[in-house]
């Protein structure tokens, strides 16, 4: 069994690393988008024109569903379009419920952190909205977190000053959960947890996302062996290069996925 997953850039390796620990024996084929990244900054029309490539790739290489593996491309696309294609789609949104309802009758409020398109997008404000009853979630924006993932800057001091830049204005001791709403944003977690102290808790949608797709899916695989990946850039298979920064990414998802 193959299963596309894809995002912008090495964001979505977070949902290929809980994938593959959730559906052992299945075969990944991984795609990151490196030649338009960072699709946060890309308006929905383009999204959507470089979703219909990157689904065509995916169904060309046998790919028996497909994971979104990116919020921004998911709150692009709408459900009847992911209906459209001849395998099941998951697409993927901030975990806002997940973290209303483990976390939210404190008085610590929880913060959605994603980019411009997601924050912006009609689809999150609906579901606070709709989860949100006591008012406890707010947004921010955070585009250059993708950046700095993209040039493997995951604990440096300038994505750091970045974050306590971009964090000015907000009270961060007020804050008990912060939701990553961005895939890339998961490299980030000893920064955040430096910026909000140690108790911050994180949520995200990657197991929920993976959990969806194994309900979908036509058959389950076997094996209990991990399985293997596929690793493409814009449609190039990963040179040795790029496979080096692919596991120096996996490895430090290891240890960040550690903190919750």
């Amino acid at each position: 069994m193959k299963i596309g997953i894809f995002d912008s850039g090495i964001g979505g390796l977070s949902v290929l690393h809980r994938a593959r620990k959730m559906l052992p024996g299945a075969q990944f084929i991984y795609y990151a988008d490196e030649k338009h990244v960072p699709y946060g900054e890309r308006t929905p029309e383009e999204i959507r024109v470089f979703i219909g490539e990157i689904f065509g790739f995916m169904i060309e290489k046998n790919a028996e569903a497909i994971v979104i593996a990116c919020n921004t491309a998911t709150s692009a696309v709408t459900r009847e379009y992911r209906s459209s294609f001849p395998v099941p789609v998951i697409g993927m949104e901030p975990a806002v419920k997940k973290a209303v309802d483990l976390y939210g009758g404190g008085d610590k409020r929880i913060l959605v952190a994603a980019t411009p398109i997601t924050i912006k997008g009609e689809k999150l404000h609906e579901l606070v909205e709709r989860v949100d009853k006591h008012n406890m979630v707010d947004l921010i924006e955070l585009p250059s977190l993708v950046r700095f993932a993209e040039r493997g800057m995951f604990d440096s001091p300038e994505a750091e000053a970045y974050l306590r830049d971009a964090l000015r204005g907000y009270d961060t001791a007020g804050y008990g959960t912060v939701v990553l709403g961005c895939t890339h944003f998961n490299y980030f977690k000893r920064t955040f947890r430096r910026i909000f102290g140690g108790g911050i808790r994180f949520t995200d949608g990657n197991e929920g996302t993976v959990k969806q797709l194994k309900r979908l899916l036509p058959r389950l695989p076997a094996s209990d062996e991990p399985g293997g990946a596929e690793i493409y850039f814009s449609g190039v298979r990963a040179g040795a290069e790029q496979e080096e920064f692919i596991a120096r990414c996996m490895a430090q998802l290891d240890s960040v996925f550690e903190i919750e």
